[in-house]
């Protein structure tokens, strides 16, 4: 049985080795890529099954990579953990924004990364025990097919968003706070991460169309799926 594949892209000898050697210890296959070119040519060569992406690289930055990959339907499907610098928060905002599916800051905790590493894996590879399909009004939700079409029409959700929208469907009309959504969709909780669920669903909203409105803010408390 072939093992699961991470891309890491990172230019800096010393952390792509701690990388390297982090995610080979922790059972993964891990290839390498130092600049934005190689890391595109490899990603659509080889197909990994995750990547690991720095945001400062030569060549085509990160936000670049990610753009091309996220546009690409051979790599769409991959998902993306960035690795930023600490107080880098606009970049790790306007990341999420692009397609990514998490992010790490450095200096980073290898428990930390294999963790985070594991949960996306996980959510890109959702098992539902709802209906297979779920449908109301014009928005239709396959579980199997992992698809989302509005008026029969498909839109294209991280693995990720998929997962939020899903999670947000199941409660049936309860209010899930941003650490219950975290712990359920990205499977951690951490100190300074919920942001992420708001960059999450206002990307998710702008994806839905309109039915964007069907995604509830509650003030102070999280967010519901209107019933």
């Amino acid at each position: 049985m072939a093992k699961t594949s991470v891309l890491i892209v990172e230019d800096e000898a010393d952390i792509l080795e701690l990388l390297k050697y982090t995610i080979q210890t922790a059972g993964f296959e891990v290839l390498t890529a130092e600049d934005g070119y190689a890391a595109l040519s490899l990603a659509k060569r080889r197909l990994p099954d995750l990547i690991l992406l720095d945001l400062m690289l030569p060549g085509l930055d990160g936000f670049e990579i990610c753009k091309e990959l996220k546009r690409s339907s051979e790599t769409r499907h991959i998902p993306i953990i960035m690795l930023t610098a600490k107080g880098e928060e606009v970049d790790r905002i306007v990341g999420l924004e692009l397609g990514a599916d998490d992010y790490v800051v450095k200096p980073f905790s290898p428990r930390e990364l294999t963790l985070r590493i594991r949960a996306v894996l996980r959510r890109s590879g959702l098992e539902e025990s709802m209906t297979p399909i779920w449908q109301q009004q014009g928005l239709k939700v396959d579980m199997q097919a992992h698809k989302v079409t509005i008026d029969q029409e498909e839109i294209v959700l991280t693995a990720t968003e998929f997962k939020l929208l899903v999670e947000l469907i199941r409660s049936g009309g309860k209010v899930q706070t941003r650490d219950q959504l975290l712990d359920r969709v990205w499977g951690y909780q951490f100190e300074g991460y919920a942001r992420t669920v708001d960059t999450h669903v206002r990307r998710l909203r702008q994806k839905l169309g309109h039915y964007s409105d069907w995604v509830e803010t509650v003030r102070g408390v999280g967010y519901r799926f209107k019933e």
